[in-house]
């Protein structure tokens, strides 16, 4: 028995003696909370109780990120050329395990991984978003390989997403994805914005947009920028959910689905200040109006049907303009 040992057990066995405490700890020059420690430690373990525990720490900085988890860093940056934020993201989806980007930084940097080449902006786009959800969801098509395609629908203000996968772009396909898309965003859509693909513009699918009061407005050609939210959404698609997608899995839909769930409800945005869309939904839904509000405001003679064609497009507008 050590010394300190021996020395606690005297405070023990004089606090028993003479059963106060306030008594034992001027006689042997502790406080009350010292003693208290002690003879509770004594009366759980005995004297093996009185023994002094280590004081390192449960858990440490440096050590807070084994081999396995590094190895998941430098693999989702080896094989997918992922950075920092992404590597984030996929780590909270595909191993539930969060690790802040200073600390993913710091593995990249300590095993030399060159930083990634970002290209160089030939001009500088001016961002804009709408004020309330709803008042214009960009949609557009984009294959993934022959006969997988994903219609993808984002709400501009929000980032709200649907997203579908067809064999084809066509306009029956285009008709159930927008039932898809009024269906399952959780607020009335105001205006529909897409490219000129020719899915968008068949006559079943715009007079079914007017019929649910929803506006139809396509982008310029050669214009992607204006459609640049869905442009970008997509690409998050391609880094993150397709380049470890099983195309012969049978349950690949259900698998698009979970993760339209995780970037509505889970996954951090950037351009929301780190919230989720469904962050975004809830902060504006005082201000967001209500169907019969839209409805009530959308002017049918305002609205005519469209043509792929720009160019002819405008002839028509500007015939009946002249009406």
């Amino acid at each position: 028995m050590d010394r300190d040992v021996r020395m606690r057990l005297l405070w023990v066995e004089l606090y028993q003696k003479l059963g106060d405490a306030g008594l034992t700890c001027r006689r042997c020059g502790i406080s009350r909370p010292t003693l208290r420690k002690w003879v509770r430690r004594f009366e759980t373990h005995g004297v093996d109780g009185l023994k002094a525990l280590s004081r390192r720490p449960l858990s440490l900085p440096t050590l807070k990120v084994t081999s396995l988890e590094e190895g998941w860093i430098l693999d989702l940056r080896k094989t997918r050329n992922l950075g920092a934020r992404r590597i984030q993201n996929e780590l909270v989806r595909m191993h539930d395990y969060r690790l802040s980007l200073a600390t993913i930084h710091k593995i990249l940097m300590s095993n030399e991984v060159k930083p990634l080449g970002l290209p160089k902006r030939k001009r500088v786009v001016k961002r804009y978003s709408r004020p309330v959800p709803g008042d214009r969801v960009q949609m557009d098509t984009m294959k993934i390989a022959p006969g997988f395609y994903q219609y993808t629908a984002v709400d501009d203000c929000s980032r709200w997403r649907v997203l579908g996968l067809y064999p084809r772009r066509t306009a029956e396909n285009t008709l159930n994805f927008l039932e898809r898309v009024c269906e399952e965003m959780p607020f009335p859509i105001q205006r529909i914005q897409t490219d000129r693909g020719r899915e968008f513009f068949a006559y079943n699918v715009q007079a079914r947009l007017m019929e649910w009061a929803i506006k139809f407005r396509p982008v310029k050609p050669r214009s992607p920028h204006l459609n640049g939210k869905v442009e970008r959404s997509q690409k998050t698609d391609l880094f993150e959910f397709w380049a470890t997608a099983d195309f012969t899995d049978p349950e690949l839909p259900d698998r698009l689905e979970e993760w339209q769930f995780y970037y509505n409800w889970q996954r951090p945005h950037g351009s929301l200040g780190g919230k989720s869309p469904v962050d975004r939904v809830c902060e504006l839904q005082d201000v967001t109006p209500l169907r019969e509000e839209v409805c009530d405001t959308f002017d049918p003679k305002q609205e005519r049907f469209r043509e792929a064609n720009y160019f002819l497009d405008l002839q028509l507008k500007k015939v009946k303009g002249s009406l």
